[in-house]
């Protein structure tokens, strides 16, 4: 028992050489993501305290994402720095636009704390300025979170203009080289995707386009990198579609619907 014991341990291990996979830096980073919601929102929050910890916290995370020696992570915490008023600024937009939008919210406070696709676009913009940067795995794995906690899926790669609101959020996915421009509002279970995947299509534009003052609702899927959906325009609920609309189309789906009425009573 204790040979095939020890067979099994060398196996595992044996198996592990193949791969640079600290679970650590997934805890981390989740930590990271949390301790950066509170840090820039809470009023609580000691900030000099905090971003001392985010700092230290970003040392450790490029400690064990940046494997590859020719990559320096450890200058990027600065440049990231730097950039925390102007997303503070976007999400200020954000947050106005679910208030602004949704008659379900009571206050600006309400937004922050309850509202999931605010939470979700909220980590989205933390992660996507270092994926600009270059800082590996680390704003795929905030997503990640922010995808466990609230159901709503935004690759860090994805480009979204100022004052965007997602509705309910939950099912929502919006893949990496997808385009969104200012003022658009979708809602739960919308789709922005690419038609097919393959490796071969890494780096290209697989995603749809999204230009200004769009409303996309529930359910609808749209697919593909040469797709835009013109300024101004209303994709109607469980719309399927793979090719460019212009500008101010209301796109919708004709279906019969019978009602019948009941007027079976008891004798």
């Amino acid at each position: 028992m204790n040979a095939q014991k020890g067979s099994i341990i060398q196996a595992i291990e044996s198996q592990k050489k193949d791969l640079n996979l600290p679970i650590r830096l997934k805890e981390r980073t989740e930590y990271f993501t949390s301790l950066l919601f509170e840090t820039l929102f809470d009023m609580e929050a000691d900030v000099t305290r905090n971003i001392n910890e985010l700092s230290n916290l970003f040392s450790e995370l490029a400690s064990l994402a940046c494997w590859k020696h020719d990559k320096s992570c450890g200058e990027i915490w600065d440049d990231y720095l730097s950039a925390f008023p102007s997303i503070l600024n976007k999400l200020k937009l954000d947050a106005k636009a679910f208030l602004d939008s949704d008659p379900a919210a009571n206050s600006i406070e309400e937004v922050y704390l309850a509202y999931p696709g605010f939470f979700a676009i909220a980590v989205y913009r933390f992660s996507h300025q270092l994926y600009l940067r270059g800082f590996p795995l680390v704003p795929r794995l905030m997503t990640e979170y922010a995808h466990r906690l609230t159901g709503t899926e935004i690759n860090a790669g994805a480009q979204i203009g100022d004052s965007f609101f997602i509705d309910h959020a939950t099912g929502t996915i919006i893949g990496e080289t997808v385009i969104i421009k200012n003022n658009v509002k979708i809602y739960q279970g919308v789709t922005l995707g690419a038609k097919y995947v393959t490796r071969d299509l890494k780096g290209t534009k697989r995603h749809p386009t999204v230009e200004d003052n769009v409303i996309i609702y529930a359910n609808a899927t749209i697919l593909g990198g040469d797709t835009v959906i013109g300024k101004n325009s209303i994709i109607g609920g469980n719309v399927w579609l793979t090719k460019s609309v212009p500008e101010n189309s209301i796109i919708s789906i004709n279906r019969q619907v019978n009602i019948k009425t009941n007027e079976h009573h008891d004798k």
